[in-house]
């Protein structure tokens, strides 16, 4: 039965977190404290489908629990943990592999992307990977994810594995006693003016700890000057702002500016063009660096304390990981007795 009421998202720890990390999820995660029960995931299992350092797997990690942390995610009050902390997920995972099919895995833009021309050569992990998605989120039968645009289609999936899981074993559910729509139908929670952030220096590009220009993106652990040179220096057009946001269109640029300046000030970009218009970046770059500085030191400050605590951070993902599992073994636990395996 759907815990409606259940949030469940994740990040992966697969280089330092920036901007696009920050406004695209992490930031969004923090309101929805108040409303629901939340469960937030470092997801290294995901990780490992490319191969990944050992020590660095585990800087980044840290770094992103102590970014969920920094920005105001209570791990006492909620649960904050690292996937493979909690082996259910990959068991669950594994029967949703016999789920799934294989065409639809085929079907993954992000798998495409990512395995290009060498699909033959990349891990099966990597194919595998929105199965193991599916069972983060249906293990905890959470009614809502928190999601960017680019992870809608895994969402998408995993819907349909829950409906087949769901239609497979529906005598097999009934006679458990459960509810015949035994894991939910999962709803997206996609909100905010600024859910993809763009390169920049290239507004077409989104953000990307992967592009060799550290000037293309925002650290969540820049200092406040690093910060405030990149935007001065981000790449713009010669035209001042307008008053409308149809005008944006084929300035992604200035698109880009105008939706990270909404996004960190919880505006919109027509709000946000009503101030400005006709504005100069001149005038609009200082003080979206001015706010840029303001919302984003105090994070990076406390991340960099954390880091320089990682028993404390630890101490954190164990206490989260003990938690996460007591959810996680009643899900399997009935699940087994569902697929006819002998416990």
């Amino acid at each position: 039965m759907p815990v409606n009421n259940r949030v469940f998202s994740g990040i992966q720890p697969s280089g330092d977190l920036h901007l696009g990390n920050y406004l695209g999820a992490i930031r969004r995660f923090v309101p929805l404290q108040q409303t629901h029960e939340c469960i937030y995931c470092v997801v290294d299992m995901h990780a490992i489908t490319v191969w990944q350092d050992p020590d660095e797997l585990r800087r980044a990690t840290r770094e992103v629990a102590a970014a969920f942390i920094a920005a105001g995610i209570d791990p006492k009050a909620h649960i904050v943990f690292n996937q493979s902390q909690v082996m259910q997920h990959a068991e669950l995972a594994w029967v949703f592999n016999c789920v799934a099919r294989i065409g639809w895995m085929n079907r993954m833009t992000q798998f495409k992307d990512k395995a290009g021309k060498n699909s033959e050569n990349v891990s099966l992990g990597l194919l595998a990977y929105p199965s193991l998605m599916a069972a983060d989120i249906l293990l905890y039968k959470a009614g809502s994810v928190p999601v960017g645009d680019d992870q809608k289609q895994h969402l998408e999936l995993t819907r349909d594995i829950a409906q087949k899981f769901n239609n497979d074993y529906a005598a097999s559910i009934a006679a458990n006693g459960l509810d015949p729509e035994y894991f939910p139908i999962t709803e997206p929670l996609i909100a905010g003016p600024a859910t993809r952030i763009m390169s920049l220096r290239d507004g077409t590009k989104k953000m990307s700890k992967s592009d060799p220009s550290d000037a293309s993106r925002i650290s969540l652990l820049d200092t406040a000057d690093a910060i405030a040179k990149k935007i001065r220096r981000a790449t713009t057009d010669p035209e001042p702002l307008p008053d409308n946001e149809a005008d944006l269109k084929g300035r992604p640029e200035a698109d880009n500016l105008v939706g990270i300046y909404a996004a960190l000030s919880d505006r919109s970009k027509a709000e946000v063009l009503t101030e400005y218009a006709g504005a100069g970046w001149g005038t609009f770059k200082p003080a979206l660096a001015d706010l840029a500085v303001a919302v984003l030191e105090p994070i990076s400050t406390r991340m960099r304390d954390l880091l320089d605590e990682p028993d404390t951070i630890d101490a954190h993902l164990r206490d989260g990981a003990e938690r996460a599992r007591t959810i996680a073994e009643k899900t399997m636990f009935e699940v087994r007795d569902i697929v006819g395996f002998i416990r």
